[in-house]
């Protein structure tokens, strides 16, 4: 059943003051546009959500987000209470980190997409999965897959040797060829450039 007016507004003001990166107006255009791809969705979720395809679909036009292995992760980072649909809450808080976080969060979100696994690591392994399409020319003479496999070398010296830390490829062999969240964020401060090193899991700045 469509929500009632009151219901809405109470909704609307809910959300703006949970996201604080939105204002009023913005969150209540987003619930409308939340409402216009609900009925795009199959209708096994009564209204409640919508599902990956829509999700993906609608990244995909919006911010040219291609990659089906960086797409699957947004849908799961957005869908926090893992149950297969969007939420209105859950697109609207997943939004506000996505168009408008701070570094901070926008770490925490990026180091989500990329530990494929959830085991609070990015493993070399994880890296070349998310890298392996970055490269669009291989040279003749190269193993395809080689030079991704130079790039995550390349990742791993440059984000496992910032100046605070030893390095922690040589102290922890339990984690060899991984990357921890402190590993991640203290590269990052130093060059954000490095947000998204493993492949492009936010939109452009238009």
């Amino acid at each position: 059943a469509a929500m009632s007016r009151k219901g809405k507004k109470l909704l609307v003001d809910s959300l703006t003051r949970s996201t604080k990166h939105f204002t009023k107006s913005e969150v209540e255009c987003l619930v409308k546009l939340f409402d216009t791809l609900v009925a795009k969705a199959s209708s096994q979720f009564a209204g409640a959500g919508f599902d990956r395809t829509v999700f993906r679909d609608t990244l995909y036009n919006a911010f040219g987000m291609t990659d089906d292995v960086v797409l699957d992760r947004v849908f799961s980072v957005f869908d926090s209470d893992n149950t297969g649909r969007i939420t209105v809450e859950e697109w609207v808080e997943g939004l506000a980190v996505l168009l408008r976080g701070t570094l901070e969060e926008k770490m925490k979100y990026c180091f989500t997409i990329y530990d494929l696994n959830g085991d609070g690591y990015i493993s070399k392994e994880e890296m070349f999965q998310m890298l392996k399409n970055s490269l669009l020319i291989q040279p003749a003479d190269e193993e395809p897959d080689e030079g991704v496999k130079d790039l995550v070398e390349i990742a791993l010296k440059k984000m496992a040797s910032t100046y605070l830390f030893i390095p922690f490829l040589l102290q922890d062999y339990d984690h060899d060829g991984k990357l921890s969240f402190t590993d991640f964020e203290t590269a990052v401060r130093e060059e954000n450039l490095l947000l998204e090193a493993f492949g492009p899991c936010l939109p452009d700045i238009k």
